[in-house]
C-alpha cells in the first residue's frame, strides 16, 4: 500500500497527464473538427477527474488545501513543460525556466509555514 503522502502526489501526476493531453493534444490534428475535438477533450477529461478528485479527498487527510493546490500547479507545470517539448516539439526557454522557477519558489513559500520575524 502507498503512502498518505505519496498516492495523492502520483494521482496528481497521472491526472495531469490526461488534462494536459485533452486541453493540448489537439493541438496537432487542427483539421479535425472541434466539435469532435471538444468531445474526445471531455472523455480524456473524465480519466483526470476520476484521478484528482480522488487525489484531492484522500490529500486533504495529510495535506492542506493550499498544499495540495500547490502540488497541483508544480506537476502542471513539469507536464507541460514536458509535453511541449515532447508532443508539441516546442523549445522551452530561458524565460519559461526562470518563470517556472519562481512559482517553485512561491511553492517552497506554501510547504514551509509562515515567515517569523
Amino acid at each position: 500500500m502507498l503512502s498518505p503522502y505519496v498516492l495523492p502526489i502520483l494521482l496528481l501526476l497521472g491526472s495531469n497527464v490526461f488534462m494536459t493531453l485533452a486541453w493540448y493534444g489537439h493541438l496537432r490534428f487542427k483539421a479535425a473538427p472541434l466539435a469532435a475535438v471538444i468531445a474526445v477533450s471531455w472523455g480524456i477529461a473524465f480519466i483526470e477527474y476520476c484521478m484528482a478528485v480522488p487525489a484531492n479527498r484522500w490529500g486533504s487527510a495529510v495535506y492542506s488545501t493550499a498544499q495540495l493546490k500547490t502540488m497541483q500547479e508544480v506537476i502542471t507545470l513539469l507536464v507541460f513543460a514536458g509535453f511541449s517539448v515532447l508532443y508539441l516539439k516546442e523549445p522551452l526557454t530561458w524565460n519559461h525556466a526562470i518563470g517556472f522557477s519562481f512559482i517553485v519558489l512561491g511553492a517552497y513559500f506554501i510547504f514551509h509555514g509562515p515567515l517569523r520575524g
